[in-house]
Order: structure tokens, then C-alpha cells, then sequence
């Protein structure tokens, strides 16, 4: 694999690209960061890698959820929002339909 990375820009080009690649798995990343106390981000990056190149595709809340997949973002007693690893490995579950597709997270430092 020679590791180029290709920025998807909307859910249902990702989806096509998911649909059409039938990789073996997707990763997510879910990041989390207040940005000068007053703003904070919360983001779902999802990694598919393929042949020769990895997909990924960003999306960022708006409002109570997710702008492109409309997943839910919770929030804890303290105002906190974040998003559950259990839902966004459940909704990327329900909508490719494979039973053998690997979900998983990772981290970075």
C-alpha cells in the first residue's frame, strides 16, 4: 500500500465507497477537544483503507447530532458532549449490512 490518503467529502460518497470496496474494516476515531474553554469539537473520523490508498471521511457535530450521519452526540450531567463508541459502532453496523466487517477504534497520541 503506498499510503496516499483521499479526503471524502460527504456520508454517502464514503457509503458508495464502503459498498463498492467490500473492505475487511472500517476504523473510527472520535475526537473530543474544547478549543479556548468557550468552543469545543466534537468530531467522527472514520478510516477505510484500500488497495493502494486510505478513505477517510470527517464529520462534526451540529446541534444534539452529527451534521453528515445524523448519529446522536450525549451529554453527561456536566454539559459535556460526547459521542458513544456503542452507537457509532452500531450505526455503522445497521447501515453496511456485513456481518463479517471489522469496526474498530483507534487512538492517537
Amino acid at each position: 500500500m503506498t499510503g496516499e490518503v483521499v479526503k471524502v467529502r460527504s456520508w454517502e460518497e464514503f457509503k458508495r465507497l464502503v459498498v463498492e470496496s467490500k473492505p475487511n474494516a472500517i476504523v473510527y476515531n472520535i475526537e473530543q477537544h474544547g478549543l479556548s474553554g468557550t468552543r469545543e469539537l466534537t468530531a467522527l473520523r472514520l478510516i477505510m483503507p484500500g488497495k493502494e490508498k486510505y478513505y477517510v471521511f470527517l464529520d462534526f457535530r451540529r446541534g444534539d447530532k452529527l451534521r453528515e450521519t445524523a448519529i446522536p452526540v450525549s451529554v453527561d450531567k456536566n454539559g459535556n458532549r460526547y459521542l458513544e463508541e456503542q452507537t457509532v459502532k452500531d450505526f455503522l453496523k445497521a447501515q453496511f449490512e456485513r456481518e463479517n466487517l471489522i469496526i474498530c477504534s483507534y487512538w492517537t497520541i
